[in-house]
């Protein structure tokens, strides 16, 4: 490498999904290998473990990389075209950046959506009152769970932005999706298991209520 960005940093580009595969799979192998479920409550803190630990074993992997793809000091052209002396730790800041603000957002995310906190418990009792309460509570929630994404959005941008301009935000965008196998089935376990349960409740119904 010749100590500047060109289309050579491709491969580098997709081994951080590639290393975020390899990552998640390890991760789920370790956590479900031998680990029996008994309770339907246990899976939502074994899907979080899964997000956690992939968290902590992609950043020195991240890091691993970014340090074999780029040399030691290479050189940046910004968005106002001005070359800029940067180093390998300005792309693993990027990345990492990205990689740990998707971890907060999915933890914001399970506060505001899961019956296991005190959110979504207040809208339950809420319900009991009447409509006018449950959309009015509803909706006040729905805006005070986007507060913590934003921020950490706006903090995720104004940094990789800063480091490295676009190239920084893209590569913060592909930090947090790095362990997407894991996010995605996450994501995927409520409306499955939802599904399913109203599924069972229908089939306990009798026929003339169905």
């Amino acid at each position: 490498m010749d100590g500047s960005l060109h289309i050579d940093n491709l491969i580098f580009v997709l081994a951080i999904p590639a290393i975020g595969i390899l990552i998640c799979i390890v991760v789920t192998y370790i956590i479900t290998e031998g680990n029996e479920i008994e309770h339907s409550i246990e899976v939502e803190g074994e899907l979080k473990k899964q997000l956690v630990y992939s968290t902590i074993l992609l950043i020195p992997g991240l890091y691993i990389l970014a340090k074999s793809s780029f040399s030691s000091e290479f050189i940046f052209i910004g968005n106002d075209g001005v070359p800029q002396h940067r180093i390998f730790t300005d792309i693993f800041g990027c990345i990492s950046v990205g990689l740990i603000a998707g971890m907060i957002i999915g933890y914001a995310t399970e506060v505001m959506t899961s019956y296991s906190y005190v959110h979504v418990r207040e809208l339950a009792t809420a319900c009991k009152t009447g409509a006018a309460t449950n959309i009015i509570y509803g909706l006040a929630l729905g805006y005070f769970s986007t507060i913590i994404p934003v921020i950490v959005l706006c903090f995720v941008v104004y940094y990789s932005h800063s480091t490295l301009g676009y190239y920084g935000v893209a590569l913060a965008a592909l930090g947090m999706l790095s362990n997407l196998p894991i996010c995605l089935a996450i994501d995927g376990y409520g409306p499955i298991s939802d599904n399913a349960g109203g599924i069972a409740e229908m089939a306990e119904l009798p026929a003339e209520v169905r």
